[in-house]
């Protein structure tokens, strides 16, 4: 029996493109469901297929409206728990709150652990996320977590148009030295760190570049950008220190507040995405392109389905026809 024949998959509010393209990579049709709200608010989730003796796989962002997707997820793995599925497994592209995973100052919260204790409190089995902002993350869940990595499919794209020649890659931040490094074994480059200090949440100021980027085509990397007020002071700084060019990618487009008018006025001249986060209309910038997770998200779900092992998507560039059906 293929596993096609015992599984099902929903796609709640935040980001049903995604979850179409998973399916779609998947060979599969999305199960339906629908989710109802009363007039205060309250959420009410209706299953309209049976998922009795399945393994579920519940896909949603918990990106803006964070607390409400958040929500929606709860009650649905309750509502397929309740409903006698053989497992319950998370797809969460994004994972808000990741933020907050550590404490930094007396009485404050790691609201990261808090809402994983949410999610294996309502019976969650397994999780499946991408790119968390903390791998250590993972380590908050006591069930198994899945964590992908982006840099593959943003190392494509470049490699894809030949952007790696002369080409450095660029952490925005000591934090981020890792994925950079990591982006720069794709592409065959070098690395450089932008070196800045944070006044205060969501206030970044550069200092100085550590490595070299003067006369190389700079290509900036984060997890996510949220105000991308780092992205385009470091691009800035790296284009003040004699890059003839500056790229940006990231994983999550959060883009809230001034991110869209920052990102517009800065001296980036591609902003290379994925669409982990669904964008409205009024973010999708000139500058901006789309690089989707869906194909490797449906593949990392055939692999745990197959029970194999799930490396490959981690250790070489990703090849999106490696793991299509033939």
């Amino acid at each position: 029996m293929s596993y096609k024949d015992n599984i099902k998959l929903f796609a709640l509010n935040s980001n049903k493109p995604l979850a179409e393209k998973i399916a779609k990579r998947m060979g599969l049709k999305l199960s339906t469901s629908s989710v109802v709200r009363f007039s205060d608010g309250e959420i009410q989730v209706d299953i309209d297929d049976s998922v009795r003796g399945k393994d579920v796989f519940l896909i949603q962002s918990t990106s803006a409206p964070v607390n409400d997707n958040l929500m929606e997820l709860l009650i649905m793995i309750d509502a397929v728990r309740r409903a006698s599925a053989a497992s319950v497994n998370i797809v969460l592209p994004y994972y808000g709150y990741a933020r907050q995973d550590r404490k930094t100052r007396s009485r404050e919260p790691i609201t990261a652990k808090l809402v994983a204790d949410m999610i294996q409190a309502a019976g969650a089995d397994r999780v499946l996320s991408l790119d968390l902002h903390a791998p250590q993350i993972q380590g908050f869940f006591d069930i198994p977590v899945d964590n992908l990595m982006g840099a593959p499919l943003l190392a494509d794209y470049f490699l894809s148009n030949h952007l790696e020649e002369d080409a450095v890659v660029v952490s925005p931040d000591h934090g981020g030295v890792t994925r950079a490094r990591k982006l720069a074994e794709f592409l065959g480059t070098s690395i450089a760190i932008v070196d800045k200090r944070r006044p205060k949440a969501n206030v970044a100021e550069v200092m100085n570049i550590i490595g070299d980027v003067k006369g190389k085509r700079a290509i900036l990397i984060d997890d996510m950008i949220d105000t991308a007020g780092t992205i385009t002071l470091a691009a800035q700084a790296l284009k003040d220190a004699g890059a003839t060019e500056v790229y940006a990618c990231a994983t999550h487009a959060v883009l809230s507040g001034p991110a869209a008018d920052r990102l517009n006025n800065s001296v980036i001249k591609s902003l290379v995405l994925t669409d982990s986060i669904q964008q409205p209309a009024e973010k999708n910038l000139d500058k901006m392109i789309l690089v989707s997770v869906g194909p490797l998200m449906g593949d990392a779900i055939k692999l745990i389905m197959e029970h194999k092992p799930m490396s490959p998507l981690f250790d070489t560039r990703y090849d999106a026809n490696k793991y299509k059906d033939k």
